[in-house]
């Protein structure tokens, strides 16, 4: 398995976590494919990727594949057997495959309609499932995946072909401003959002910084700069 060398002793590190959730390629028997955080099989799909792993390699196109099998004709992905698709199950699968190489499939070009289809209005993405019950801060969007959409949206022509992006970059420049718990999933600023880490597999500042410098409307605007 071959990526960038100094990153090569974390790739195998990766590779070695792959049957421990029970199945191959990091997920489960019954093919859970989000769950074993951070070792989940769409997030060691990406961090293989931002390590220098090329996605020729046949562990990478066997995890497309099975990315792929998740979907759904309408648009979204299916990444448990049995349960509720929330938008964030969606925009998970739609940035690992992103990261694949995959923005330009027809399959992945629906996945993206559907998301701007289901943009919540404050510019966000949200899940109707309140955890931790309903109050003001829940009719918001939740900024993690929001991120993560914005992050598989670079990736792709929809970046100049679509203004309804902006709207999603300053839903999250206003929550710097605020930094207040936003969403169902209750997303904070508070000091583990502080901490820079990588590779990018939480809502944190590295990652934050990192994705929104791809957006015109967030390198212009003071809450980014500053």
């Amino acid at each position: 398995m071959t990526g960038a060398k100094q990153y090569q002793s974390d790739i195998d590190a990766i590779l070695a976590r792959q049957f421990d959730n029970g199945a191959d390629h990091w997920t489960t028997p019954d093919r859970r494919l989000s769950k074993g955080s951070p070792f989940t099989t769409l997030d060691s799909a990406n961090m293989l990727i931002e390590l220098g792993m090329d996605p020729s390699e046949p562990i990478l196109q066997e995890t497309t594949e099975l990315i792929f099998s998740a979907w759904r004709e309408d648009g979204r992905f299916k990444l448990f057997p049995q349960g509720a698709i929330y938008p964030c199950h969606t925009i998970n699968a739609a940035r690992a495959l992103s990261y694949l190489g995959f923005t330009s499939d027809p399959r992945l070009q629906k996945t993206f309609d559907h998301l701007l289809a289901i943009q919540h209005t404050d510019g966000g993405w949200r899940c109707n499932k309140f955890s931790y019950g309903r109050g003001p801060e829940t009719k918001f969007s939740n900024p993690g995946p929001t991120l993560g959409a914005l992050d598989a949206f670079r990736l792709t022509s929809f970046l100049i072909k679509n203004n309804s992006v902006d709207n999603a970059v300053e839903f999250l420049l206003s929550h710097w401003t605020t930094r207040q718990p936003l969403g169902p999933c209750h997303f904070g600023i508070g000091t583990l959002f502080m901490q820079v880490t990588y590779p990018f597999v939480s809502y944190n500042l590295f990652f934050y910084v990192y994705v929104l410098s791809f957006y015109n409307k967030a390198k212009n605007d003071k809450r980014f700069l500053y």
